[in-house]
């Protein structure tokens, strides 16, 4: 019977995605004939996106170059188009900034560097890019975050990123699958990084990446992992104790909060440990309203164990914190995972930001 169903749907979105595919193929047509013209900037712009609508660890892999490049001497800039922001124009991230304001992934990246690095949203790329050359004569890198489709910036470096466990050369376009683009467009990237590869991936797993991959010989090809840190409370203000995941034993009970387009790779390193789990899902960008906090409040409470708390994720933690119908109640047991990104031995051994900067010194060709 699902089977029959996903048949009809499939000859039903077909030709959906037919014509999506050839409206966004004569959108690139038109750039690569310079009808349309790419934007370039002596400024170097390291471009970081996907092919995907979402899900392939865009936001956690910003922020990793954008670590690196500091920690190298480097002053950035990170922009975006801060989206669902409900703000308009170039708007700079400052203590008064909040998720609405700026958009959640911008806040949660201003955040997480306390103003060592500089955060910027704008709907306008090249406004964005222009401004922060205005305000910043001596900034030295700009990272623009989900760039990819974005042709009238032509990045220095353009990074795409594709998820391990649905890889972009399985996917089909839009509304059929989950593709932006053809997946021959991956050839307009300078780097490619696997994400969200398992813990025990093996020689042959990276070789056969990089077989189906197919890049030419100037792309670089590289994976990475998430590494998860220690339970952080959402609320600081309203903490009565730490917690850690290990110390949680089979009588107790967790409650999974998340708000990110595929939430699959945080659910099953939270289901390695012995405690029950129950995993409330809702879209990526999720605004929680009045409704969805009462629902969450009334399956918590319902929810057995000798201790239960809720746990999510960092970017839905942002959104929380500023939500005003979260209940007081809740607040001493709610949790964030942080996460980090560490990049994989691949299959030539490159170190990605070592490669960066090195591009970044590269001169333009004429």
């Amino acid at each position: 019977m699902r089977k029959t169903r996903d048949k009809v749907i499939e000859c039903l979105l077909t030709p959906a995605s037919w014509i999506y595919g050839v409206v966004a193929g004569f959108r690139n047509m038109m750039f690569e004939q310079k009808f349309l013209k790419s934007q370039e900037y002596d400024i170097p712009i390291v471009g970081v996106g996907n092919l995907t609508v979402g899900g392939a660890g865009k936001t956690p892999h910003v922020e990793y170059i954008t670590s690196r490049l500091s920690a190298s001497g480097y002053k950035v800039a990170v922009l975006s188009r801060g989206y669902k922001r409900k703000t308009k124009g170039f708007i700079l991230a400052n203590s008064k900034s909040t998720p609405t304001t700026i958009g959640d992934e911008p806040y949660q990246i201003y955040q997480k560097f306390h103003g060592r690095v500089i955060v910027a949203t704008c709907e306008s790329r090249r406004k964005g890019i222009e401004e922060l050359q205005r305000l910043y004569p001596d900034l030295d890198v700009i990272v623009l975050d989900d760039s990819f489709q974005h042709r009238w910036v032509k990045p220095k470096i353009s990074i795409l990123l594709t998820d391990y466990h649905r890889p972009f050369y399985k996917d089909k376009l839009l509304p059929l699958g989950r593709l932006r683009e053809s997946p021959r467009e991956v050839n307009r990237a300078d780097m490619v990084i696997v994400t969200k590869c398992p813990d025990d991936l093996q020689p042959l797993d990276y070789r056969m990446s990089s077989k189906y991959l197919d890049l030419m010989s100037f792309q670089k090809l590289f994976f990475s992992r998430y590494d998860y840190g220690q339970l952080q409370p959402v609320f600081e203000d309203d903490a009565l104790y730490t917690v850690a995941l290990h110390d949680l034993t089979g009588n107790d009970s967790v409650m999974l909060l998340t708000g990110i387009a595929h939430p699959r790779y945080f659910v099953k390193y939270i289901r390695q440990y012995p405690f029950k789990v129950k995993v409330n899902h809702f879209p990526d960008h999720h605004d929680f309203t009045k409704h969805d906090i009462l629902e969450i409040q009334k399956k918590f409470e319902n929810m057995p164990g000798e201790h239960k708390i809720i746990v999510t994720t960092e970017k839905d933690a942002v959104r929380l914190m500023h939500n005003p119908y979260f209940p007081k109640e809740l607040k001493p047991f709610t949790f964030y995972l942080p996460i980090h990104v560490r990049m994989l031995r691949g299959v030539d051994d490159h170190d990605l930001i070592e490669e960066i900067i090195q591009d970044i010194k590269r001169p333009r060709p004429m």
